[in-house]
């Protein structure tokens, strides 16, 4: 620690130099802990996702719709709990910067799938007797300060009424809670019946099944004998785990793993030349300084061990630097990815990278400090 007012005052030798790497640095780790952030966030709803549900959907396409005679159908496999199901409503509110997570759903058959979902039984009883009644998440209650007893306009991207228009009104009659992951409170549910006797088109049809299992363990099994009752049929079924159908929603958006690695790679690849350019600069100029350095009898591995202290500094310190931004603007994305905090996982990896980054940018120029020959340096040579 002694060295380290040394080492401070050698980074700045060159303000405007190490300012711009610094800065590049700081953009580098910021746009890291945003991108690898939001990757985070996804991959943690679908590791969260519940083993005993199955989710059935078009076999061809997710965005096909589904006959809602297949509830009994499916209601009868042996090893079935329950069946729920549901749709994409795409809607927002007030205006379209305000995207909410909107479904139409079964009251009774969703919340009993959706054991994670607490909602007070009188709020309950009122969602299955009002038939413009809605059920939203505490988190996205909050967010637009609604309360119980409002009326709620939302217009649809998809859905229109059969008088022409895609708005609709619901009235708000319950708040549910997910304690073990209020990422799920922002979305809103409303009634199935109400919204498929009010579209213009595709009555009848549902957007997916939702399948409650007895015995997770028999998930193969089970799915297997739902596709096998619809093969053949106008509409065939894909029967696949609540994780793989989460993942294949996310992909309907993109391969977000892929496009955040590829990104991140190109940014920390060009951040290795610029960084490493920058340190070898340094000690180019500083030769005769580290010579004498030596004539005063600092070791070789002293002098290494100065030059790479230098290159840790300067990453790690802007690395820190653009993570704590990072973490800062984070929770500005909480309505998109569900997460208000910068995972911690994400803060780790990132520290990893910068040692990485800074041990390989700092080591040419420290083996070469520690190969220098005195008379050579101070000769100019």
């Amino acid at each position: 620690m002694k060295y380290l007012p040394l080492i401070w005052s050698t980074l700045w030798r060159k303000k405007m130099r190490t300012l711009f790497t610094l800065l590049s640095i700081v953009i580098a780790f910021l746009l890291f802990g945003m991108l690898q952030g939001v990757n985070s966030a996804f991959n943690r709803a679908v590791e969260l996702a519940n083993v005993s549900r199955l989710v059935v959907n078009d076999k061809f396409s997710m965005t096909e719709q589904l006959p809602y005679s297949y509830l009994n159908q499916i209601g009868t496999v042996p090893g079935v709990e329950n069946v729920s199901f549901s749709a994409w409503f795409g809607a927002w509110y007030q205006n379209q910067d305000n995207m909410v997570f909107s479904f139409p759903v079964d009251p009774e058959r969703h919340f009993k799938a959706f054991t994670e979902f607490h909602v007070p039984s009188d709020q309950l009883e009122a969602f299955g007797k009002t038939r413009t009644g809605a059920v939203v998440g505490a988190q996205l209650a909050k967010k637009y300060n609604w309360k119980i007893g409002d009326r709620i306009p939302l217009h649809s991207t998809i859905w229109t009424k059969a008088d022409g228009t895609s708005d609709w009104t619901f009235d708000l009659v319950g708040i549910f809670t997910s304690p073990g992951d209020e990422s799920k409170e922002n979305q809103f549910f409303f009634r199935y019946d109400y919204f498929d006797e009010a579209r213009a088109n595709d009555k009848g049809k549902v957007g997916w099944y939702i399948v409650q299992l007895k015995d997770p363990s028999q998930a193969a099994e089970i799915g297997a004998t739902i596709d096998k009752l619809f093969a053949n049929s106008s509409n065939e079924t894909k029967t696949q785990s609540e994780k793989e159908f989460q993942q294949g929603f996310l992909k309907q958006i993109g391969d977000i793993s892929y496009i955040v690695t590829r990104i991140l790679i190109a940014v920390f690849a060009a951040l290795l030349f610029a960084t490493g350019s920058t340190m070898m600069q340094s000690v180019n100029e500083r030769i005769p300084e580290l010579a004498v350095l030596k004539t005063l009898g600092f070791r070789d591995m002293a002098v290494w061990s100065l030059v790479l202290a230098e290159s840790f500094v300067l990453c790690i310190s802007a690395a820190a630097l653009g993570l704590a931004c990072a973490a800062a603007v984070f929770p500005m994305m909480k309505d998109f990815v569900g997460v208000a905090t910068l995972p911690v996982k994400v803060l780790i990896e990132g520290a990893a990278i910068a040692a990485w980054m800074a041990w390989v940018t700092g080591m040419p120029p420290a083996l070469r400090a520690r190969k220098l020959n005195i008379v050579d340096a101070l000769a100019g040579r």
